[in-house]
């Protein structure tokens, strides 16, 4: 179905529900790569493979890529709408990351390893590095959404 919205001048089609997907999922392998990066230097692989009772690097890696397309699917998914412009995309896309920095490290990932929730290590050093790993992951998913989904539009 193709709906047509006039926004600045410039005719937009909605995506649909499988563009804004794979868009999110374009966008999230482009956030998860940079991110990626980060953790490699920090050397936070092997932490991300307990989570499957692993010390790899590269199965961390794995795992931390696998995490990455399903985050930026759902933000197709919840954003996509909103994101088709860089600038929007950004924001929504540093919100995204935000959320789930309070999601993945803080809730998810210590409720997994017997630990439970982490929100009294929010403030330290090692979880202010992950929220700036969350943060870029989310502008560069964000922007990797709208560099696809204007790439549709044309």
């Amino acid at each position: 179905m193709w709906e047509v919205h006039k926004m600045v001048g410039v005719a937009q089609r909605e995506h649909s529900l499988g563009e804004k997907v794979v868009g999110g999922i374009v966008g999230g392998v482009i956030g998860g790569i940079g991110f990626g990066i980060l953790m490699g230097l920090m050397g936070m692989f092997p932490t991300i493979a307990g989570l499957v009772g692993s010390t790899s690097a590269v199965v961390g890696f794995l795992i931390h890529m696998l995490i990455s397309v399903f985050i930026g699917g759902t933000f197709g998914l919840i954003f996509g709408s909103v994101s088709t412009q860089y600038p929007r995309a950004a924001l929504w896309g540093l919100i995204y990351g935000i959320a789930w920095w309070i999601l993945g490290p803080m809730v998810i990932m210590p409720t997994m390893m017997g630990m439970g929730p982490q929100f009294a290590a929010a403030l330290s050093g090692p979880m202010l590095m992950s929220l700036m790993g969350h943060m870029v992951y989310g502008i560069l998913a964000g922007l990797g959404y709208a560099w696809y989904a204007l790439r549709l539009l044309k």
